[in-house]
C-alpha cells in the first residue's frame, strides 16, 4: 500500500506576542502531520491557540521558532511573494463570517481568486459558473451577499476557495454562524470535496463538527492534548 504524501509537517512551533515587553506564548512546541486527503479537524477553547495554529498553517502568519515544512519546502525560507502565491495557488480559505465582498455579486466574489491567478476572463467566469451550479447555486449567481441566506453565503465563500483547485481546504468553524439544518449541507460539502482527494482541516470549537472528521487534534493552552 503506497503510503500518503506528507502536506503539512509541524514541529515544535512556538509562536509569541511581545505587548510592552510582556512576552505572551501563545503556541508551545506543537508539532503534527498532516497528509495527503486527511480530514481533520483542530479544536480547543477560545484562548487554546487554534486561531494562531490556523494562521501559521495558511501562511497568514510565522512561527516564533520551530520549523514547518509546506509540501518539503520550509516556510521560514519563503519570501512574501512566493508565500501570497503558495497561498492562492495551494490553500482554499472558508471562514465563519463568510467574508464575501459586499458589492460583489456571488459570481464575482467566486471568480475574484483566479482573478489573482491570472486566469483569462473567459475561462474563470465558466468556472466560477461550475462551481457554483455544482453547489446548487445556479439562480443566486447575480445576487449580492444581503440577498442570500448565511447557507448559500457560505456556499459561495466554498466556490470561491475552490476556485484556483487547491490541494488544502482550510476552514475556520464553516458552521459557527449557520442554523444546524445548513451546517449539515456545508459539512456534507466539506465530506465529499475530501472524498474527491481535497486535504480538509476544520478549525472547531464544536465537538459534533469535529467527531465527523477522521482525526481530530485537540489543544489547550497552546499545546496538544
Amino acid at each position: 500500500m503506497k503510503s500518503k504524501k506528507e502536506i503539512i509537517k509541524l514541529s515544535k512551533i512556538t509562536k509569541d506576542y511581545v505587548t510592552d515587553d510582556i512576552v505572551t506564548s501563545v503556541l508551545k512546541g506543537v508539532s503534527f502531520t498532516i497528509y495527503e486527503q486527511d480530514f481533520i479537524s483542530i479544536t480547543g477553547r477560545s484562548g487554546s491557540g487554534k486561531s494562531t495554529l490556523m494562521n501559521i498553517l495558511g501562511l497568514l502568519d510565522v512561527p516564533t521558532s520551530g520549523e514547518y515544512l509546506f509540501n518539503g519546502l520550509n516556510v521560514k525560507k519563503m519570501t512574501e511573494n512566493d508565500l501570497a502565491y503558495t497561498r492562492n495557488r495551494d490553500i482554499g480559505f472558508v471562514f465563519q463570517s463568510f467574508n464575501l465582498l459586499p458589492r460583489a455579486t456571488s459570481l464575482e466574489n467566486v471568480i475574484l481568486p483566479a482573478t489573482y491567478a491570472g486566469i483569462g476572463a473567459k475561462e474563470r467566469e465558466e468556472k466560477a459558473m461550475a462551481y457554483l451550479s455544482s453547489l446548487e447555486l445556479e439562480n443566486e449567481m447575480y445576487k449580492r451577499p444581503n440577498k442570500l441566506s448565511g447557507g448559500q453565503q457560505q456556499r459561495v465563500a466554498i466556490a470561491r476557495a475552490l476556485m484556483n483547485d487547491p490541494k488544502i481546504i482550510l476552514a475556520d468553524e464553516p458552521t459557527g454562524n449557520l442554523d444546524s439544518k445548513s451546517g449539515a449541507v456545508v459539512m456534507d460539502i466539506l465530506k465529499n470535496l475530501n472524498k474527491k482527494g481535497k486535504t480538509v482541516i476544520i478549525i472547531t470549537h464544536e465537538e459534533d463538527i469535529a467527531k465527523q472528521t477522521k482525526r481530530t487534534i485537540k489543544l489547550a493552552d497552546g499545546e496538544l492534548i
